[in-house]
């Protein structure tokens, strides 16, 4: 036994995990604290605070100033040319890398969690979450309308600095808590008797709140003129990425069986919530005019917005007319999903099910959460 074994041995990983964020945060605090341009204002602001500041103050960007933050409203791109350092809503390679590698280390605490509560090893307990991946989309919708709200002169529901939560990419971490903490309280109701299921009792805690969620934009959109009730795009967006997943589920079934062994359903529900992301992000680009929903709605993903500018480049004028530039996303989303779901194969599974049922809940939730927002943002007209 090594050395770092032995330590893992006597202490325990779970514990070695809780030591390494502590030590992470302590590092951090430090690093700002002597180096706070560098490491704050030019790094970790301008890269992940600033552009969740900005889309909180419905800004087309942010500007640090020697007195702190700063809404733009106009001349963001002036503000760049100068010099200043500029954050703006959306992503950018750099952070969605960063937010990548702090998913997967936040995975490895969870499974060491899940692991001292000895449960999460049956596939029952994904089923439980996919309430909550439709919550966090709704929730980022929510968020939407309180930019709609300011621009029409309403006092918005939830204000900043309680509003940053609910936007991409905190949203993803407070409902992650929501989660984990309705987890972990069932667990223990279950385990004193008080309920029968955790599993049932977990889905049934996300289901109440995503209705809730959809009643308070309904009723926004019932009573306010900033917000108008578009079915049209709800039953699109879901009626399409259905016919789809359950197509290729079946397809696989029927001619490379190996693809669906390993996971049965829950693959169904992995290529279903990057289906619901695809189809909603075509529709919004390129179909909002045929369903006489009179929005328009831009790519916030780098990713997006590459396919959308190389099909531009490449595609024949008259079949961008026709068809639109998005559609391309819609098969990257539809393929990287099948592969993801190939690749978790019975042996895998069975090696290690509580880390599989993690990763493809975080693989379902980076697909379903986006995809849930575009469509109800649109739906609302938000």
């Amino acid at each position: 036994m090594n050395t770092f074994e032995q330590v893992v041995d006597d202490y325990g990983a779970g514990r070695l995990w809780v030591a390494s964020f502590v030590a992470i945060l302590v590092v951090a605090w430090g690093a700002v604290l002597t180096a706070r341009e560098a490491i704050w204002d030019r790094f970790l602001w301008h890269y992940f605070w600033g552009p969740v500041y900005a889309d909180a103050k419905a800004a087309g960007c942010a500007v640090m100033t020697d007195s702190g933050p700063e809404p733009l409203y106009e001349g963001c791109q002036a503000a760049v040319q100068n010099g200043r350092i500029v954050a703006e809503p959306g992503y950018t390679i750099v952070s969605e890398i960063g937010y990548m590698l702090i998913l997967v280390y936040m995975l490895v605490g969870v499974y060491f969690l899940l692991e001292r509560l000895d449960i999460a090893n049956d596939p029952k307990l994904y089923f439980a979450f996919v309430p909550f991946m439709l919550l966090g989309g709704a929730l980022r919708v929510v968020e939407d309308g309180t930019d709609r709200a300011i621009e029409a002169g309403v006092s918005p529901l939830v204000e900043y600095p309680l509003s940053s939560l609910i936007i991409s990419p905190i949203i993803y971490g407070t409902v992650f808590l929501m989660t984990l903490l309705t987890l972990v309280v069932c667990v223990l109701l279950d385990r004193r008797g008080y309920i029968g299921s955790y599993y049932r009792a977990t889905a049934g805690v996300g289901t109440a709140l995503v209705l809730g969620t959809l009643v308070y934009l309904y009723g926004v959109a019932a009573t306010t003129d900033y917000s108008t009730l578009y079915p049209s795009v709800l039953l699109s967006t879901v009626g399409i990425a259905t016919a789809l997943s359950y197509g290729l589920y079946k397809a696989f079934d029927a001619y490379a069986p190996e693809v669906n062994d390993g996971t049965g359903y829950i693959g169904l529900f992995v290529i279903w919530g990057h289906a619901i992301d695809g189809v909603a992000n075509v529709i919004l680009a390129d179909w909002l005019s045929v369903l006489n929903v009179p929005l328009e709605y831009y790519p916030k993903h780098p990713a997006n917005a590459f396919i959308i500018s190389v099909t531009e480049a490449l595609q024949p004028a008259g079949l961008t007319a026709a068809i639109g530039t998005s559609w391309p996303f819609l098969i990257v989303k539809l393929v990287v999903a099948s592969l993801v779901v190939w690749l978790f194969n019975e042996e895998f599974i069975d090696e290690s099910p509580r880390y599989a049922l993690l990763l493809l809940v975080a693989v379902t939730a980076v697909g379903l959460g986006p995809g849930t927002r575009d469509m109800l943002r649109a739906t609302f007209a938000i």
